[in-house]
């Protein structure tokens, strides 16, 4: 095997510094005549030092779009260098605009997504639920239990960091200065979250890519719940012999719902099927169906503040600074803090870092497939150790790297497998991560939300459950889904 090989496949078996644009990988293998140029030696090290950067973000405070962006820029540029010193600037022209449009596809679906989940936490749907359960008054044990079933449950369409978060409040709340209860409880519902999120296009990111490129359809990802479910049943099993014994105080929280939030709930769920049968059914892309969702939660916002007198736009400045662009006459409503809504500001509560980490990773990883280390890396894990043994491999790469990456990097590759291993890379992947609290967004947040009881080295002491389920969980996809092999 040579050098560029060896080069390919470690840096696909390392899969989190790898983005994929799908759509590439439709043409035959391109650059790899350029992975000894100076400027794909170049564009590695750019990478390697950015991606670092990311990855000390806890320490150093620096948000990691930032780096990532710059470096995005930069390999890119390095790229066209090479291209042009060969005459195929066109070829790589070609390559830029597909990774600009597979991005721009995946932020319009995130954007409609997110916004509709500050939406939902904006009138008050979040709050309601984190009452209700911290009022009544559970043992320990049994809130360990629900919590992390909610969260399976919920993470589906609330996706998995929301889902997470909004759990790891309850434990914390309940747990208090119990730490043991707190970092148990905390493992729980990153592992629930992440594996409840892993069947469904809106519970997790890795999903989402691999529905888009049309790889699975959105009904067979359904396989893969009993699985997913396997996954944290017999990591709450194992960590629940740990649990300590008490009944603590019910903690009374008010909370309630404003004016409109089961109507947007529903809009949600509408907005949901309009993106699956719009790419189900018409082939469009998932894009259109969420953004047509959001501009009828954009309807319903301004019914909200017209009908009835329900805003006082008078007295606000915000109307007053047009940041609010309430069309009618103000005067003829009245003050109803209740009923004020505008949805721009749930827009700007959006985590643009995060979209703007996947512009910068997505055109990084694009631009070293330009040269060609992608391919290589294929041949090996694909074409050498074979699509089961890379694909379980996966799973372990996503705890280390992050599972979004990672999942882009196999999407570059774009390697010939049936659609069970399609099912089996979307199961490892969603629900590998959890064996690190820093292999999925969920547990880098609730790292931040339970500061001082939920650590890294607190979960990794619980690790080997964690493994123990996703091998569990690898098994069931085995013998439920043969035939889908």
């Amino acid at each position: 095997m040579g050098w560029r090989q060896i080069v390919g496949a470690a840096l696909a078996v390392t899969a989190g510094v790898f983005v994929a644009i799908p759509a590439w990988a439709q043409a035959e293998p391109v650059g790899s005549e350029f992975m000894a140029h100076w400027a794909a030696i170049l564009s590695l090290v750019v990478f390697g030092v950015s991606y670092a950067l990311v990855i000390s973000e806890e320490t150093i405070h620096l948000r990691k779009s930032k780096p990532m962006m710059v470096a995005a820029g930069v390999i890119w540029m390095l790229a066209a260098v090479a291209y042009t010193q060969a005459g195929a600037i066109e070829l790589l022209e070609e390559m830029a605009t597909h990774g600009l449009l597979e991005f721009v596809e995946l932020f319009l679906f995130l954007l409609a997504a997110m916004t509709y989940i500050n939406t939902l936490d904006e009138r008050g749907v979040f709050d309601v639920l984190r009452a209700w359960l911290l009022a009544q008054g559970y043992t320990l044990r049994r809130l360990f239990w629900v919590t992390g079933a909610i969260a399976f449950v919920l993470s589906p369409i609330a996706d998995n960091l929301t889902t997470a978060l909004l759990m790891a409040t309850v434990v914390a709340g309940v747990g208090g200065g119990n730490r043991r209860f707190v970092l148990l409880g905390c493992i729980n519902v990153v592992v629930a979250a992440n594996a409840g999120g892993a069947p469904s296009p809106f519970g997790d990111i890795t999903t989402l890519m691999v529905w888009q490129a049309g790889l699975v359809e959105f009904y067979e990802f359904f396989p893969l719940i009993i699985p997913s479910l396997v996954n944290w049943i017999v990591t709450a099993g194992l960590l629940s012999l740990a649990l300590p014994s008490a009944r603590p105080e019910p903690i009374m929280e008010e909370a309630r719902l404003r004016e409109g939030a089961w109507v947007v709930a529903g809009l949600f769920l509408v907005t949901i099927g309009l993106a699956v049968s719009s790419h189900t059914l018409l082939h469009l892309p998932p894009a259109i169906g969420m953004m047509t969702g959001l501009g009828i939660l954009k309807i319903y916002g301004y019914y909200m503040q017209t009908q009835g007198g329900r805003f006082s736009g008078r007295g606000d400045p915000a109307f007053h600074s047009g940041t609010l662009g309430l069309e009618g006459d103000p005067r003829k409503r009245t003050p109803s803090e209740d009923a004020q809504y505008d949805i721009y500001r749930n827009l700007q509560r959006v985590e643009w870092d995060t979209l703007l980490f996947f512009y910068g990773i997505m055109l990084c990883v694009g631009g070293l497939g330009a040269f060609g280390y992608l391919a290589a890396g294929s041949d090996f894990m694909y074409g050498v150790l074979g699509a089961t043994t890379a694909n379980i491999l996966v799973g372990f790469a996503s705890a280390i790297f992050d599972n979004i990456p990672v999942m882009f990097a196999v999407l570059e590759m774009n390697p010939e497998m049936s659609l069970g291993q399609w099912q089996l890379i979307t199961l490892t992947a969603g629900v590998g991560g959890s064996m690190l609290s820093v292999g999925s967004a969920a547990g880098v947040a609730v790292m931040g939300q339970a500061r001082g009881s939920y650590t890294f080295f607190g979960h990794l002491r619980w690790s080997w459950a964690i493994v123990l389920a996703y091998f569990a969980s690898v098994a069931t996809h085995f013998l439920l889904n043969g035939a889908y092999f």
